[in-house]
């Protein structure tokens, strides 16, 4: 078969097979598991990268198709899964879709864009990344979550509808916006693993509000 499966790109494997499994939700209106497994792509996508980095005796030709496979299916879990959660909970206005548009082609550019800047990095050094350039995709799936699991305090559907316009606006934009983001340490990453993993489990098994029914 042609391909790579060693352990170094089955979490990245199963990110995807959680993404598709939330469009699956998302089309049956099972919205509160449609968030629940984007969380859980999110978690995977975490510690994808760390796990590679573990096998030192990885080829050019690994390392390439990890950063291939990597995006495409972050544009899965995190461009495309998202759109469709936010159509189905209620941006299906002319410009809503338009707005959901603009993310995904965003996030689409800026994936196309990191990988040509990786490949060009790690032919010049084998030092891990200290920064990155604009939000990562991947912060979708913590974004949402929490804005899942706090959307029971907003006053009216109009009002969540309304900052969910906006989150997809500003989300979108820091894609593609130039600034550096620090990568975060192993214990920052923990530590927002626990978070999100915590905000997922409670859109699950807590919140009973009707703006996610």
């Amino acid at each position: 078969m042609i391909g790579f499966y060693d352990y170094t790109v089955i979490l990245t494997y199963i990110g995807f097979a959680s993404g598709i499994t939330g469009m699956f939700c998302t089309t049956t209106k099972h919205l509160r598991l449609a968030v629940f497994f984007l969380a859980l792509s999110g978690l995977c996508d975490m510690f994808d990268g760390k796990i590679a980095r573990t096998k030192k005796n990885r080829t050019a030709e690994e390392k390439s198709f990890g950063i291939q496979i990597d995006s495409l299916c972050d544009m899965v879990c995190f461009g495309v899964l998202p759109i469709m959660i936010c159509f189905k909970i209620g941006m299906r206005q002319i410009y809503s879709m338009v707005l959901l548009v603009f993310y995904g082609l965003a996030g689409v550019i800026r994936l196309g864009y990191f990988n040509v800047m990786e490949e060009r990095r790690q032919e010049q050094t084998d030092e891990n990344r200290e920064y990155y350039q604009g939000l990562p995709i991947t912060s979708m799936a913590m974004v949402l979550p929490l804005f899942f699991l706090f959307s029971p305090f907003l006053p009216s559907r109009q009002a969540f509808v309304a900052v969910l316009h906006i989150l997809v606006a500003l989300v979108g934009s820091l894609f593609v916006i130039d600034f550096k983001m620090r990568k975060l340490s192993a214990k920052e990453l923990f530590s927002l693993a626990a978070i999100v993993t915590a905000a997922a489990a409670a859109v699950l098994f807590i919140w009973r509000s009707w703006y996610i029914r």
